[in-house]
C-alpha cells in the first residue's frame, strides 16, 4: 500500500520556472492579498472570506503560516519576479485520498489571462510529484468553473471518472470534479 505524502518542505520554499516564481507569503503582502482576494470571482469559486478586508487578510495569513508550520499545507504567492504577488497556489494532502497531493489556486483579476495559474500549477505539480511521495496530483474543480478547467487542461491534467466530491461552500453543497496528473508534468 502506498504511504501518505509528506509536506516537510524547507521553511522558505521558493520555486522558479515556467516564467513564474513561487514564494512564501509575508506580512508585507497583506495589501496584495486584499487586492487579489477581494474579488467576486474569487468569492464565487473559493472558500476565501468575502469581503476580503484587512482583518480577513491578517486571519488568512496567520492561518496559512500555522498550517505551514504544522506541515498541513503550503501556500505560495505566484509572482513573475519574486516580488509582487499576482496570485496564489496551495499544496495539501487530498481529503479524498491522503496518498494524493491536491493543488488549489487563484489569480487576481488584474493578472488573469496570462497563463500564470497553469504555469504555477505545473511548477508546483513537479515539486509535489518529485518531493512529497504523492502518487498523483489532483485538482478539484466545480464543473461550471470553465476558467479553472482550462487551467487544468493547460497544466496537463486529465478529468478522472472519480465520483464528484461533495463539499459545503457558503451554505450550499457543491460537486467538485477531480482532475489528475501522474508522473512528471
Amino acid at each position: 500500500m502506498d504511504s501518505p505524502l509528506t509536506l516537510d518542505a524547507p521553511s522558505q520554499l521558493r520555486l522558479e520556472g515556467e516564467g513564474v516564481h513561487l514564494r512564501e507569503w509575508s506580512e508585507d503582502d497583506l495589501d496584495a492579498l486584499i487586492a487579489l482576494y477581494d474579488d467576486p470571482e474569487i468569492a464565487r469559486w473559493t472558500p476565501v472570506a468575502s469581503p476580503f478586508d484587512p482583518t480577513a487578510a491578517q486571519i488568512y495569513l496567520a492561518e496559512a503560516q500555522e498550517a505551514r508550520a504544522q506541515g498541513r499545507k503550503v501556500q505560495l504567492a505566484i509572482t513573475t519576479d519574486g516580488g509582487l504577488p499576482r496570485g496564489e497556489v496551495l499544496l495539501f494532502p487530498s481529503k479524498a485520498d491522503e496518498r494524493d497531493a491536491e493543488i488549489a489556486y487563484g489569480v487576481g483579476a488584474a493578472h488573469r489571462g496570462r497563463g500564470l495559474a497553469s504555469r504555477a500549477v505545473r511548477l508546483l505539480s513537479a515539486y509535489a510529484l518529485g518531493r512529497t511521495g504523492a502518487r498523483r496530483v489532483v485538482l478539484c474543480i466545480e464543473e461550471a468553473n470553465a476558467a479553472s478547467a482550462a487551467v487544468a487542461l493547460r497544466a496537463g491534467f486529465v478529468l478522472t471518472d472519480d465520483e464528484p466530491l461533495l463539499r459545503m461552500s457558503r451554505g450550499r453543497e457543491i460537486a467538485l470534479r477531480t482532475w489528475s496528473l501522474t508522473g512528471t508534468p
